[in-house]
């Protein structure tokens, strides 16, 4: 599940910086793309919690160590890219 909620979070954040390119309003394309954000960390977290109710410490072991960092660094990929639009927007209006 995880797998496809981070799919759609990337898709929507494609479509929010496009339609922000082509001078449309980007701002629920914006806030899919966080939502399914959220959502993608939310579903990762479950998958981890039936493996500590399985007590599967091997797939914990395995994946947990590197899915940390690559959830981190995607995540701020994420919010950076979701709300470069808005931030190029304020700094175009000052000049």
């Amino acid at each position: 599940m995880w797998v496809l909620f981070g799919v759609i979070a990337i898709v929507a954040t494609f479509i929010n910086l496009y339609m922000y390119i082509a001078g449309k309003d980007y701002k629920l394309a914006m806030a899919i793309g966080l939502s399914f954000t959220a959502l993608t960390l939310c579903a990762e977290y479950s998958l981890v919690t039936e493996w500590v109710k399985a007590e599967d410490w091997a797939a914990l072991l395995d994946v947990v160590p590197s899915m940390e960092r690559v959830l981190w660094i995607l995540t701020i990929i994420s919010i950076v890219l979701n709300i470069t639009p808005i931030i190029l927007e304020r700094k175009g209006k000052k000049q």
